[in-house]
């Protein structure tokens, strides 16, 4: 049985590539386990310090979720709907975006519903010429289930968020980079190298200082300022207790290159 997900190691990081590209990687419910399951073993490995995320072939990153895998939790009623369907997406893009380690997007084709969800969950995102964006849950008669109306306002603002959402239009890779749906666009042929080399410039940094910096923007980004700044102490002091902090103070002092510890 052909695998949902490919892994591919690249020294210190994996590239993961979601495997059904005659469905334009539509996101089934076996593919989402699958995932999980990945992400899971990856989190338990200290040896990987990155995750591309991408789609096989150069037309889609994810259609979507697989709409003939969950038209009938969606005919069996409201709850078998979220029981099913909205949990199980709601935690993929939640794991995602609360890992302790980047994951980074890599949009090589179409990132539509469950697929712009995904992306908006990745820490980091580049986007090929090529690619586009959109959020058409709206034309099946229900909202993105899978974070997409809390996270795209997050990310590009309430009113560019409401005209994706409410329209279901699609918009393209530069106007997704000026949105800041993406960090920016690149050549389809260099995708993948990009992404790895955004990849090793975060992962040159200690890896306690990179899991508390996503940490405290990710569990601050939600709560008034005054409570996100507790949390941003707390993952301070987490790092400040790590021997790789002041190994990265006294190498700078020396004027040195610093030596971290995993």
């Amino acid at each position: 049985m052909t695998s949902l997900i490919l892994q591919e190691r690249a020294g210190a990081h994996v590239v993961l590539t979601l495997n059904r590209p005659a469905k334009l990687n539509a996101l089934s419910y076996g593919l989402i386990d699958e995932l999980m399951l990945h992400l899971q073993a990856i989190d338990d490995d200290a040896s990987v310090r990155a995750v591309v995320l991408t789609g096989a072939g150069d037309r889609a990153f994810s259609a979507g979720a697989d709409i003939a895998g969950f038209a009938p939790d969606i005919a069996a009623g409201a709850e078998t709907a979220y029981r099913r369907f909205v949990q199980r997406g709601q935690a993929m893009t939640r794991h995602i975006e609360g890992f302790a380690k980047p994951v980074i997007a890599a949009v090589n084709g179409l990132a539509y519903g469950g697929g712009c969800e995904t992306v908006e969950a990745c820490a980091l995102a580049l986007a090929a010429e090529h690619a586009r964006f959109a959020k058409p849950e709206i034309r099946l008669g229900f909202p993105p289930p899978f974070g997409g109306t809390q996270r795209l306002p997050r990310l590009v603002g309430r009113k560019h968020a409401l005209q994706m959402l409410l329209t279901g239009e699609p918009i393209d890779a530069p106007r997704a980079a000026e949105l800041g749906l993406v960090n920016r666009v690149v050549s389809a042929g260099a995708l993948i190298d990009a992404c790895l080399a955004l990849a090793q410039q975060v992962t040159r940094h200690a890896a306690s200082a990179v899991s508390a910096t996503l940490r405290a923007v990710h569990r601050g980004l939600p709560l008034p300022i005054d409570e996100a700044l507790h949390v941003e102490a707390a993952q301070f002091m987490i790092a400040a207790a790590s021997p790789n902090a002041q190994e990265g103070t006294a190498a700078f002092l020396a004027n040195r290159e610093p030596v971290w510890r995993t």
